[in-house]
């Protein structure tokens, strides 16, 4: 893989990984109509950016949590983020050989139609019925938690969005947009260093690493410094508005993706 190919991986994983827009989706389509992204590796090393811009950003939230647990023993939010994060951590688990596999997982036409859905959902999400109000993660039940778990699971199809699944899932369980969005980026943490455990703890892929060095870091420098600039954004873009600029985005490039593989 070139370098000019690396950077503009980690850029456009940087910032839809955090942006509700769908990183996979739009790897998928870079892959298809550019011919670029197609080394599933090479796109899970680049989750390494990405998480320790999170981890950066959110670092003072994390120490408070790590405060909490460790001197006050108040386990709520860490108990909210754990139970969030087993479903889609056990399905990826379980059925990651099948994703990586699938063509499901690698094709347009389901990245136009999950665009196109979640974009749908997210301009009328203000009109939908929602829970009582809760004010922060901490403050979620056990089944609230699970809820926005068991929405995160559907990120796992190109096109979906972690942060766009589960930012949704938190405004309909109760949270107020940026809430929703401090949490469903609290809740990727764990996820993400899921992913690059699994990566490491791989003999190919430590070894495709070695092989492959310079283009990862590369990558990744730009991931993390596309990613921080993102999750900034979006963090204060939220705390006014709600996520129907980003549905209107999504319903836009679905139907100019549809009309690209209509005249392939």
């Amino acid at each position: 893989m070139g370098i000019i190919e690396a950077i503009v991986l980690g850029i456009i994983q940087g910032l839809t990984e955090f942006i509700p827009v769908s990183s996979s989706g739009h790897e998928v389509l870079v892959e298809h109509f550019f011919g670029a992204g197609h080394d599933h590796v090479f796109l899970e090393f680049i989750n390494i950016g990405t998480v320790l811009a999170l981890i950066m950003y959110f670092w003072p939230k994390i120490f408070d949590l790590l405060e909490e647990v460790i001197f006050r023993h108040n386990t709520r939010l860490a108990r909210n983020i754990l139970i969030s994060a087993v479903p889609a951590g056990a399905v990826g688990l379980l059925f990651a050989k099948t994703i990586e596999e699938s063509s499901f997982f690698a094709n347009p036409w389901v990245v136009a139609i999950m665009m196109l859905l979640v974009g749908s959902i997210m301009i009328g999400l203000e009109q939908f019925p929602r829970l009582s109000p809760v004010e922060n993660g901490e403050q979620l039940s056990k089944r609230r938690a699970l809820g926005i778990g068991i929405a995160q699971v559907l990120a796992l199809v190109p096109g979906t969005s972690r942060s766009g699944s589960t930012i949704i899932a938190g405004r309909l369980v109760g949270l107020d947009p940026a809430a929703a969005a401090e949490y469903s980026f609290l809740l990727s943490i764990p996820i993400m260093l899921g992913v690059v455990a699994k990566i490491f703890l791989s003999h190919s892929d430590r070894a495709y690493l070695a092989a492959h060095l310079m283009p990862v870091v590369v990558s990744n420098v730009f991931a993390f410094a596309s990613g921080i600039l993102a999750v900034g954004l979006l963090m204060r873009y939220l705390a006014k508005h709600s996520l129907a600029v980003f549905g209107w985005y999504r319903v836009a490039l679905a139907m100019v993706v549809v009309g690209l593989l209509l005249l392939q």
